[in-house]
């Protein structure tokens, strides 16, 4: 995860880079429109007559002035016009700094939300800044977020360790959605010595019950090195690829055992696509790594030959 010591030493080293780099990526890269990042994984546990389009939109942080409802609301029409068959949203949907005007409530961002459309609907899972911002949720070391019932109201399903099966054209797919890795807070306070997850990976897949693929929804990507070769495709966010990115280099974040699991696409025991996000966390910077609305396509499509 992006830590405060790393990203204020990250966003300190761009003063090699000159002053006018830093206020650009606090002034400008935060609160770019989104660019369409594309992938096309071809997974083997994929079968190639399943097309499916998704639309994958992580780490909004809403707030003012960094994340607007307006901003939502243009994120929301931008991911409508790419006429996705599913939507995804990969957590952390309230804002993950105190470098704002106001903190937006569940309702309104939700209700913004609630304008998605897609054919398989909207599908979404937790991220830790909606546990660590819910103070009852901490305190009580268990229950449904603000985020989550937010959601839920405005007939968004969240995933906690579910599952649910869909159909696009016939054939069957699973959607899997953890729930997040890093959801309580250590400290003597709530007797941890580190961070307690809500996910059960073993128990999400145990619910699947044929032998249709499976598509993993989990905000953090550390659980990749522990996917099953069952799963087809993991999607996740979290990481805003660094926030700062130079030329391939996310110095905030390091390997997590070995492996580079900042940003992008990397094969495992299954595929993986990491969004770089909408919003940003810790500080409203962002450097190399613009603000991104991700578009997965699997199978063939009829722009493949």
């Amino acid at each position: 995860m992006i830590s405060r010591r790393h990203l204020i030493r990250s966003v300190g080293g761009l003063s090699a880079l000159g002053i006018s780099t830093a206020a650009y990526g606090v002034g400008v890269e935060p609160e770019l429109r989104p660019r369409v990042t594309r992938y096309h994984p071809m997974p083997p546990q994929w079968p190639a007559d399943i097309a499916l389009k998704i639309a994958v939109i992580a780490d909004i942080h809403a707030c003012d002035p960094w994340m607007s409802l307006e901003r939502i609301e243009a994120i929301v029409d931008q991911a409508n016009a790419l006429k996705p068959d599913i939507v995804v949203l990969l957590g952390d949907y309230v804002a993950g700094h105190h470098h704002v005007t106001r903190m937006i409530p569940a309702g309104e961002w939700a209700r913004v939300l609630s304008g998605l459309k897609a054919p398989l609907g909207v599908h979404a899972v937790m991220g830790n800044h909606d546990y660590w911002d819910d103070y009852v949720v901490q305190l009580a070391g268990h229950g449904a977020t603000v985020a989550h019932r937010a959601l839920e109201a405005v007939g968004i399903p969240v995933y906690e360790n579910d599952v649910a099966r869909l159909t696009k054209d016939g054939r069957t797919f699973w959607l899997a959605g953890l729930g997040d890795q890093l959801a309580y807070f250590p400290g003597p306070r709530y007797g941890r010595a580190k961070f307690l997850g809500a996910d059960d990976l073993n128990a999400t897949l145990a619910k699947i019950t044929d032998d249709a693929p499976i598509i993993l929804l989990a905000h953090e990507p550390y659980v990749a090195t522990r996917v099953p070769a069952r799963v087809a495709l993991q999607l996740s966010g979290h990481t805003h690829g660094g926030q700062v990115r130079l030329f391939g280099w996310s110095p905030a974040l390091p390997r997590q055992n070995g492996v580079p699991l900042i940003y992008g696409h990397l094969r495992l025991n299954c595929d993986v696509i990491i969004s770089g996000g909408l919003g940003c966390s810790i500080m409203p910077v962002r450097v190399g790594v613009p603000p991104e609305i991700v578009e997965v396509t699997l199978g063939r499509s009829p722009a493949i030959v």
